[in-house]
């Protein structure tokens, strides 16, 4: 969202304030209807001249309210693979960011097995194999067109056989709206469940800084399917605002996790709410 709230101080520079083109103005930003709303309705009841670095100052305000404070580290279990379940729609980025993640865990020691639950996608499937290779980390991988469940069922108990910290799952990108393939999640995940009754531990849905306000229709079909435990945002390098996840979090309180900031495996990161309200913002 890097210059979103320096662009508002320059398109409102001057005191006589245009509600209308504000309040559309923070909905283009991504920060939604709702909080765009309560960003105005706050202003207008200053009720005096204001400018630009008013506005901004009085939204980050607000989503500095909003946004949670700093999560704790996705730490591994002592006993177990901690299952970790990668899911989103088609062209989020969802097999790179699982790659990267993995990279990201073994770069701090953390053994991890990757699940190329993808099987009617070659491609995904060759792209974690040549991270795995770069990485040395196992990936299991079914035949083409398989059932994703044994996959995963096979997964999981290699990682247990191998001992390892993370079982990361890249399942297939899936619409949001086809309900075949949402409710595939829901067998991948009772699978799971049958190794291990509280995996999977967290499930993570990609999303694209780029969607704007689609992001959070994503987020609430895929939360009603499976309750999610955070988001890994893609694309924030670009002309994405990042500021869909602030709406996410406001009404359905899953916080972003990880951020992806470039092609390199090093421009994947933990989330800092901090940061991204001072900087990114």
């Amino acid at each position: 969202m890097a210059g979103f709230f320096k662009s508002l101080i320059a398109k409102f520079s001057k005191p006589d304030i245009d509600w209308d083109e504000l309040e559309a103005a923070l909905v283009a930003g991504d920060l939604g209807p709702k909080l765009a709303m309560q960003i105005v309705d706050e202003l207008k009841a200053q009720g005096r001249k204001l400018n630009g670095q008013d506005i901004v100052d009085v939204a980050r305000e607000r989503v500095r309210e909003i946004m949670p404070p700093s999560l704790p580290p996705l730490l591994p279990f002592n006993d177990k693979p901690k299952v970790l379940l990668i899911v989103g729609v088609n062209g989020t980025g969802k097999t790179t960011s699982t790659a990267k993640l993995a990279s990201l865990l073994v770069g701090k020691g953390k053994k991890v097995v990757l699940v190329a639950a993808d099987t009617f996608r070659a491609a995904a499937v060759e792209q974690l194999e040549v991270w795995g290779e770069r990485l040395k980390i196992t990936v299991i991988k079914g035949p083409p067109n398989s059932d994703p469940r044994g996959v995963c069922f096979d997964g999981y108990a290699r990682a247990q056989k191998d001992k390892a910290d993370y079982l990361i799952v890249d399942t297939a990108g899936r619409l949001h709206n086809k309900h075949n393939l949402m409710e595939e999640l829901k067998k991948i995940s009772r699978t799971l469940g049958k190794k291990d009754a509280t995996s999977p531990h967290e499930v993570l849905l990609v999303v694209d800084a780029t969607t704007g306000s689609n992001a959070l229709t994503q987020a609430k079909a895929f939360h009603k399917i499976i309750p999610l435990t955070g988001l890994i945002v893609t694309k924030l390098d670009g002309s994405g605002k990042g500021g869909n996840l602030v709406p996410i979090y406001q009404e359905l309180k899953v916080p972003a996790r990880f951020i992806g900031l470039g092609e390199k495996a090093e421009d994947f990161k933990a989330f800092n709410p901090k940061e991204f309200v001072e900087e990114l913002l």
